[in-house]
């Protein structure tokens, strides 16, 4: 008699698009261990990431707004999830396995610094500045992610899960025809442009949410009235354009404009929140005054060492451990005393 994981890879092969990744054809661990009765190689790797310390110190990372006063701001934690939803709706249309793929989305940030891209600008920043020829030249958290996943909390995923969270980030680049192409699996494909649908949308209700905004600018209403129409609408062009092909593709229009608002937000959000709120370069200087503090002998608590140690250190923090760490270190007790 089969077992429900034995079960559930016969249905795999079954049902799955001739193009999607199978359980069954993993290329492996690091480490192999026995297999699970229940859970596949790559449910298995879901549910690490999902009960990882680093998942959880999401939900206090920053997503773009710094201590946003509102309770419906996106942070790190939820960002993640909803690239995980669309990625994973994406997945079941085309019939790929939608295990890899909430493995892959649920991990693609967990590297992420305290204060979002600011805080990760700031570190990139403080490490050059540093100059070590023999600590790290930069800091990316991408590699962060996998560096967190590999060694730091040593999950021992797969390689198809570990490949898709080292190839997720796009940064500022446009998405182009092999987009869909270029990384490991389609899968990981689908989390790619699933983490650009999701950024480009939620950070465009943040950013009216906040004000910066006051409303979707004309050129892009087309996409449709509602957040979630604007998310339905580029999901449903996405399967269009990819359905039974070997790759994850928009169509040309659907491509341009994406990346139309994609340079509108760097334009008139990203790159114009640090004027508006001033507080932007406190956080970096959090993040820089930290590293430098932590690079010095002996200041690093015990598993951490060196100039990699201050970065996995500094990195890890959530922005309110951040702000607490520089509190105590840089602030003289007597003037946290209640008066």
């Amino acid at each position: 008699m089969m077992n429900p994981r034995e079960r559930i890879e016969k249905e795999e092969a079954e049902r799955l698009s001739q193009f999607a990744a199978k359980a069954t054809e993993s290329q492996g661990r690091v480490s192999e261990t026995a297999p699970d009765p229940i859970r596949t190689c790559f449910m298995r790797d879901r549910d690490r990431i999902l009960h990882s310390k680093s998942f959880r110190r999401l939900k206090h990372k920053t997503q773009v707004f710094i201590d946003p006063a509102g309770d419906h701001f996106r942070t790190r934690l939820t960002h993640t999830l909803e690239v995980a939803q669309i990625a994973r709706t994406i997945s079941r249309a085309l019939r790929l396995n939608e295990d890899l793929t909430e493995a892959i989305a649920l991990g693609h940030d967990v590297g992420h610094t305290p204060f979002g891209h600011a805080g990760e600008f700031a570190l990139d920043e403080a490490i050059k500045e540093l100059a070590s020829p023999t600590g790290p030249q930069g800091f990316s958290h991408s590699e962060q992610s996998l560096r967190i996943v590999e060694i730091l909390e040593n999950l021992n995923l797969t390689h198809e899960v570990r490949a898709g969270i080292g190839g997720h980030s796009k940064g500022r680049k446009d998405l182009s025809d092999v987009d869909g192409e270029a990384v490991s699996t389609l899968e990981a494909a689908v989390v790619r442009i699933s983490d650009r649908i999701a950024y480009l949308n939620h950070d465009l209700d943040d950013a009216i949410r906040a004000n910066i905004l006051s409303d979707v600018p004309l050129p892009f209403r087309h996409f449709g009235t509602t957040h979630s129409e604007r998310i339905g609408n580029m999901v449903n062009n996405a399967v269009e354009n990819s359905m039974d092909r070997p790759s994850i593709s928009f169509s040309s229009p659907m491509l341009k404009d994406l990346n139309l608002l994609k340079e509108f937000l760097f334009e008139n959000v990203y790159d114009r929140y640090p004027d508006k709120y001033r507080d932007i370069s406190k956080a970096q200087g959090v993040v820089k005054e930290l590293f430098f503090h932590y690079c010095q002998p002996h200041h690093l608590p015990d598993g951490f060492d060196g100039i990699q140690g201050a970065v996995d250190y500094v990195a890890g923090m959530t922005d309110r451990f951040a702000t607490s760490e520089f509190v105590r270190l840089r602030v003289p007790e007597a003037w946290n005393t209640p008066r």
